[in-house]
Order: structure tokens, then C-alpha cells, then sequence
């Protein structure tokens, strides 16, 4: 059991941010499944490329009306999150990580939520809007693409680049993943045009990911800038200061980056999907989640532009 327990600690990114939900319930069944299947040397890849089957069947259960579909809907889900976390304790614990398994890695959530957007518009087509006896119609397709395009995408990408800038100031650049888009472009335009098609798909399109990410957070580019070229001659008291009051202030933004990924979305399709009301999954995202994003955005420029002006 003591073995097990460091095997979990050793699988988290760091206790800052690791959801509750997480930790204590996704994270031990994925290390149970991850020691299971090392056993039998499978590569994470396979496990991921697992999850996406198992994020497509969800979607297609949750488009059906009865219990029954909904609940394998739910149970599918669930399990396609458990292999998404097993894949990434087990690169973790073994070493195991590829390009090919951090493009799948992306991928595999973005694909579970399709899924789930497109089954929830063609259930919602021919019900009617609350309230109303009109039909949803095309109306349920748009509902959908606003909530995910216009609202999951950037929600997502955004918590997901401040819990890693986050891990940066906390554990250093080996125990974080932040990176820029400069980075990548020279990445890109150093890889031969022929035999790298692959690599270059995913260093594209992590470019743009990155170059999206840096647009929004003007404030923090200044401060990040300023901080690489000012902190390496600071008194060294100084700037652990500095970098723990920017932690202390990052540390509470923590929570709202857990709920802006996965646990928080899938609970209210579950629930809405159950309850038979759909559409409060969609709208959750628009109008709940769009306000957690704008406050987390606002509230972390602040700080930026804060320890700036010490800087």
C-alpha cells in the first residue's frame, strides 16, 4: 500500500494542480490500470487511442433519450477519463513519451466532447426550447458550436496554460510543460519537408495553440519577459520573494483551471443528459463557465501586471 501511495504521488503534476476529484478518485483507479497494463508493456499510446473509442461511444449514447443509453453514455465517459489518465501516469512513471502520444494526448479529449456536442444537437432537434412550442431545430446545432467553439476551446487552453506557467515558477521548466510559440515555429522550420509530415502537423497546429495563448495574456507575456531578463541578477532572496508572492496569488486561480477542463463539464452532462434536459449542458458552458474564464483571465493579468511594476 505504502509502495502504491508513492507511485500516486509520484504520478501528479503537483498538489497545487491536482483537483480533489482527481487525487482522490481518477488518479488511483488510473495507476491501478496503468501498473495493469505495464505489465503487459502496452504503450500509453494504445491506451489513448482507447479513450478516443470510448469518448465516441459516449457521445453516441448521451444522443439517445432512455436511462439506459444515458447511463452507458456516463459509464463510457468515465472510462475514457480513466485511460486518459492512465496514458499520462504511465509516460510519467516509465518515460514513455512520444510525439505521437502528446498529439494524441490533445486530440483525445477534443474528440470525446465532439462527439458529445453533435450527439446533444441531434437529440435536442426535435424537442422543444423551454418555455416554447417551437422545436430546437437547427437552433440546437448553433447552441452547441457556440458553446464549443466560441466558449470550451478557449476556456480549456486558457486554464491549461495557467496551471502550466503555474508548475513553472513552482518546480522550474523540467516540471512544467509551458511553452511559446516562437519556440515552435524554429521547431517547424527546422524539420525536414520530407519524412516529417507527422511532426509537422503537430508542430503547426501547437504553434497556433501556443500563439492563441499568448494573445490573450498580454500582461503576463510583459511579466515573463521581464522576468527572464531581469531575475537572473536579482539578489537571490529577492526573487524568491517575488516568485512566491506571484505562486501565493497563482495558487487560488488553481480551482477555477480544474473546472474549466474536464471533471466539472462532465458532471453537468451527466446530470443534464440523466434529467433528460440537455440543453443546460451547452448553456452551462456560455453563460457559468464563460464568467469562472473572464474572472480567472482578469484576475491573473492583474497579478501580472502587478509583480511587473516590482520587477
Amino acid at each position: 500500500m505504502s509502495k502504491f501511495k508513492e507511485l500516486l504521488q509520484a504520478s501528479f503534476k503537483s498538489d497545487d494542480t491536482e483537483e480533489w476529484l482527481d487525487v482522490h478518485f481518477t488518479r488511483p483507479i488510473g495507476l491501478v490500470f496503468a501498473l495493469f497494463w505495464n505489465k503487459f508493456d502496452v504503450h500509453p499510446n494504445v491506451i489513448t487511442i482507447l479513450s478516443i473509442f470510448l469518448g465516441v461511444g459516449a457521445g453516441v449514447m448521451f444522443g439517445f433519450t432512455d436511462l439506459l443509453h444515458n447511463v452507458l453514455g456516463v459509464v463510457l465517459l468515465m472510462f475514457a477519463n480513466f485511460c486518459d489518465s492512465t496514458d499520462g501516469q504511465m509516460a510519467r512513471l516509465t518515460g514513455k513519451k512520444t510525439l505521437i502520444g502528446r498529439m494524441l494526448d490533445g486530440f483525445s479529449g477534443d474528440v470525446w466532447f465532439f462527439a458529445v456536442y453533435v450527439a446533444i444537437s441531434i437529440r435536442l432537434m426535435p424537442q422543444n426550447i423551454p418555455g416554447t412550442e417551437m422545436t430546437w431545430g437547427m437552433w440546437s446545432w448553433v447552441l452547441c458550436i457556440v458553446a464549443g467553439v466560441l466558449c470550451h476551446s478557449p476556456q480549456s487552453s486558457l486554464a491549461d496554460y495557467y496551471r502550466q506557467i503555474h508548475l513553472f515558477f513552482l518546480k522550474g521548466k523540467e516540471g512544467s510543460e509551458l511553452d511559446n510559440s516562437a519556440q515552435q515555429q524554429e521547431i517547424l522550420d527546422n524539420l525536414p519537408k520530407k519524412g516529417s509530415f507527422w511532426a509537422r502537423v503537430f508542430y503547426f497546429n501547437y504553434r497556433n495553440y501556443c500563439r492563441s495563448q499568448e494573445k490573450r495574456t498580454p500582461m503576463f507575456q510583459r511579466f515573463f519577459a521581464l522576468w527572464k531578463d531581469k531575475s537572473g541578477a536579482m539578489d537571490a532572496a529577492e526573487r524568491d520573494a517575488l516568485r512566491e508572492e506571484f505562486l501565493a496569488e497563482s495558487r487560488k486561480l488553481m480551482p477555477y483551471t480544474n473546472l474549466l477542463t474536464f471533471n466539472l463539464r462532465a458532471i453537468v452532462v451527466y446530470v443534464s443528459c440523466l434529467m433528460n434536459i440537455p440543453w443546460v449542458y451547452p448553456l452551462f458552458e456560455i453563460i457559468v463557465l464563460t464568467v469562472m474564464y473572464v474572472y480567472m483571465h482578469k484576475t491573473h493579468e492583474k497579478l501580472s501586471e502587478r509583480i511587473s511594476k516590482k520587477l
